[in-house]
């Protein structure tokens, strides 16, 4: 799609369009999704992710996936191989193949060589406790390194040295010769390079020294020949260095950094470290737990990709912060589930109930819609029989004032079916209600009863012809707005205690023992619910999980 062809609808395609207008951009705009494969994607990323592409879709260029992957002791192929998996699964190609920053580890070195040179970097051997104290602060410069004024062929000599591992980890790092004097802080002779005796996935033992994220950036998007390097607001303080090291080395292009705002949402925690915690110390049950905000985890949940490229689409794109609503999200997934989700019945707390009147033994077939508002997605079958289960929440022996389900001597339809009445309450020995004794009326399959009204419509299943599933009623991670908000607490002490509630026993249309893996369900009444395959094989049975329930309803008594 060409820039006059559609309206800019954020301030980064206004700023791309203005560029094309003024002629910078002869060839086609490229961007860039740059992860490190240090953890799992998450919801912050899915917006990064619908930015960079969409802005290559909207302009006619292209998107690269490259894996920022300069610290070998974090990162490892399971990340990258999920990374590429959520990518794809969102619904994005990148052009031609996967990008590594050790791709281009030869041209780094290069580069800082060129640096060395040029008298614009030096090999310092302060420690590391020694290089905060000379970095000064906010308030105060900093000072000189001894080491600032070495000679350049010194310098060149030491690098080389810490190449070829004369040095351990710690002894000496390339730093950058810029201004100690600077309000930047980051321009404060930063570190280019490390020494780091670690294996990389992708090199191997080739270097024990790895540039450091903020000179490898730069020149990895100017040798992919990246025209808008899209990054978050915590970067807008580190663009005065990503431009000075492509002023300063003669890399073949001159990207262009914007910042945006990164997503903040309540109720969630985004940071990487924290979500690895959560992992190690078994608060939830791996990167793709569904109450995680992984992306891996909210496919997992029936999040569906639609859904998050539509939430990424209502937030929008911006310079400011804030926090945004984690119900925009959830109306997100209702608003696309609504309209094409099948509809299934599930009796998730299983109350059984005896059809005095109807004969034993006999069944019949009903046919109900997959979708009432959609004809096209067919019809479904079940089995109408003498014994049913309905909801143990759909009755009550004392009705509250407007109740509209079941009570003693009160009628309800049954939906799909017919009418039915409570005749009687059976208990075990120790008082609990284990049965319901009532009459169909014949008469009423598609039509109103004569004579008296239904109390209301409740879902339910055949006894004999439905199968037992597992459920999961999954909800919030985190109880408090702001998890990470209070400096005198942990935010792991928030974690909603009943953000994971499992049922043992439901009981769903017997269509369900081999439920759809593509889309979620819409149990009647109840939620959305999608199929787990990983606890399915597990227990020899469908286990499906609430995605999210029908209305919001958190904070209201659930």
């Amino acid at each position: 799609m060409s820039a006059e062809s559609k309206k800019a609808h954020n301030f980064i395609e206004s700023l791309i369009e203005d560029a094309i207008a003024r002629g910078e951009h002869a060839g086609k705009v490229v961007t860039r999704f740059p992860p490190e494969p240090n953890g799992y994607l998450h919801i912050g990323h899915a917006k990064s992710i619908c930015l960079n592409f969409g802005i290559a879709e909207t302009f006619g260029g292209e998107c690269n996936l490259r894996f920022d992957d300069t610290n070998p002791e974090k990162e490892n192929q399971e990340y990258i191989d999920a990374i590429k998996q959520d990518v794809e699964w969102l619904g994005y190609e990148w052009a031609g193949e996967v990008h590594y920053a050790s791709d281009y580890f030869d041209q780094l070195y290069g580069f800082a060589e060129e640096l060395v040179r040029n008298g614009k970097a030096y090999v310092c051997a302060l420690s590391a406790d020694e290089m905060a104290e000379y970095r000064g602060s906010l308030k105060e410069p900093g000072r000189n390194s001894p080491y600032r004024d070495r000679p350049v062929e010194e310098n060149l000599q030491l690098l080389r040295d810490m190449r070829d591992g004369k040095y351990q980890n710690g002894e000496l790092v390339l730093r950058a010769k810029i201004d100690m004097a600077s309000p930047n802080i980051n321009l404060r002779d930063p570190i280019l390079y490390r020494i780091r005796y670690a294996d990389h996935h992708q090199t191997g033992d080739k270097w024990c020294i790895y540039p450091m994220y903020d000179f490898t950036h730069p020149i990895s998007d100017a040798l992919e020949g990246i025209t808008h390097s899209l990054c978050t607001l915590e970067f807008e303080d580190h663009r005065p260095l990503y431009d000075w090291v492509l002023e300063n080395t003669s890399v073949p292009c001159r990207p262009r950094q914007i910042e945006f705002a990164r997503l903040n949402l309540n109720y969630t925690i985004t940071s990487k470290r924290k979500l690895k915690r959560l992992v190690d110390e078994g608060h939830v049950k791996g990167w793709n737990d569904p109450r995680m905000p992984t992306i891996s985890g909210m496919r997992r949940r029936g999040y569906t990709p639609e859904s998050l490229r539509m939430f990424c689409d209502m937030i929008g794109v911006n310079k400011a912060g804030g926090t945004v609503d984690v119900g925009m999200l959830e109306h997100a997934i209702r608003e696309d589930l609504n309209s094409r989700a099948p509809r299934a019945m599930c009796v998730m707390r299983p109350l059984r109930v005896t059809l005095t009147n109807y004969p034993e033994g006999q069944t019949e077939t009903l046919t109900l819609p997959v979708h009432p508002q959609n004809p096209d997605m067919g019809q479904r079958e079940v089995t109408w029989s003498r014994t049913l289960y309905i909801d143990r929440e759909d009755f009550v022996e004392e009705p509250p004032r407007k109740w509209k389900r079941l009570a003693p001597d009160q009628a309800v339809r049954l939906r799909g079916g017919y009418v039915m009445t409570c005749r009687e309450v059976v208990r075990d020995g120790s008082g609990e209600i284990v049965e319901l004794k009532c009459e169909y009326d014949p008469a009423t399959l598609g039509v109103n009863p004569e004579g008296y009204k239904p109390n209301g419509v409740i879902h339910w299943v055949s006894a004999e012809n439905s199968v037992d599933v597992g459920i999961n009623l999954y909800d919030r991670l985190f109880n408090e707005e702001n998890p990470d908000g209070d400096k005198d607490t942990d935010f792991v002490d928030h974690i909603n205690p009943q953000s994971l509630v499992v049922l043992e026993g439901a009981r769903a249309e017997k269509n369900l023992a081999s439920p759809r893996s593509d889309l979620p369900y819409q149990f009647e009444r109840e939620g959305y619910f999608f199929f787990d395959a990983q606890q399915s094989q597990a227990q020899g049975k469908p286990v499906l999980n609430r995605t999210v329930t029908l209305r919001d309803s958190w904070g209201k008594g659930k």
